[in-house]
């Protein structure tokens, strides 16, 4: 593996603290695949054979039961996944595929467990990513029980407006389909919310946001904390969808 790529992933929150030597047995037995739209890189019920860091492109993160099918998470660059399987040696609970070109490093989660058990400063660090991954999922929970479609909606686009830095005008990170998808809606009913919050501080162009009226939008959405965060550090163990981009 070449040099500035090992010092990539060295610097991602779930590598920076363990030991030098724990990181180099890792690296030892990883390996960096590229894969195109629409490559299957996991299937739910498979056994978790490898821990995947995303480099460049982004993972749509999946699930079927039936002839139905949702999108649990977008993983973007500097996200990994599935480490909760692979630390567990279960088998995935999800499926992942390349929303375009990717560039990914794969750890074998046999190593990824030995390594986990004899460094104490990376199982911590698995354990503040878990953690993080699981407060996710029960916010994220929360807002599909308890808000109505339009609140769901509403308050996306101002979690992601202020993650952001507040920001007015920003490009969504992905299509409306895998939104609606991972906001339990429909694209239908989802085309719909969105119209029905263009006379209450919204106007949409595509995938290009402009909030209009922050206050009026707040009204609908009733952003809670306990709901829409942040944890003090922003960790979301790479559950979710990307931040959002600037158009300026």
């Amino acid at each position: 593996m070449p040099p500035d790529q090992k010092r990539e992933i060295r610097h991602l929150p779930l590598f920076c603290d363990m030991l030098l030597a724990s990181f180099e047995a890792l690296m030892q037995s990883a390996e960096t695949i590229t894969c195109a739209s629409g490559d299957r890189l996991i299937e739910q019920g498979e056994p978790a054979d490898y821990l995947h860091v995303v480099l460049e492109g982004a993972i749509e993160l999946y699930a079927r039961w039936r002839d139905r099918e949702s999108t649990m998470a977008v993983v973007g660059p500097a996200g990994t996944f599935i480490l909760a399987a692979c630390i567990r040696d279960a088998p995935y609970l999800m499926s992942a595929r390349a929303l375009g070109r990717a560039r990914l490093v794969r750890v074998p989660a046999s190593d990824l467990r030995a390594v986990f058990r004899r460094d104490p400063e990376f199982a911590v660090c698995v354990i503040q990513e878990l953690a993080g991954a699981y407060r996710s999922v029960v916010r994220h929970a929360k807002g599909l029980k308890l808000r109505t479609s339009r609140e769901r909606i509403a308050s996306y686009l101002l979690r992601q407006s202020r993650q952001a830095g507040d920001l007015d005008t920003y490009v969504l990170s992905v299509e409306k389909r895998l939104l609606a998808s991972y906001l339990g809606m429909t694209p239908e009913n989802l085309s719909r919310a969105l119209r029905s919050l263009e006379d209450h501080g919204l106007k949409l162009d595509g995938l290009r946001v402009t909030i209009t009226d922050r206050t009026e939008l707040a009204a609908i959405a009733s952003p809670d904390w306990l709901i829409d965060g942040p944890d003090p550090e922003g960790a979301t163990g790479g559950v979710g969808l990307p931040p959002v981009a600037s158009t300026n």
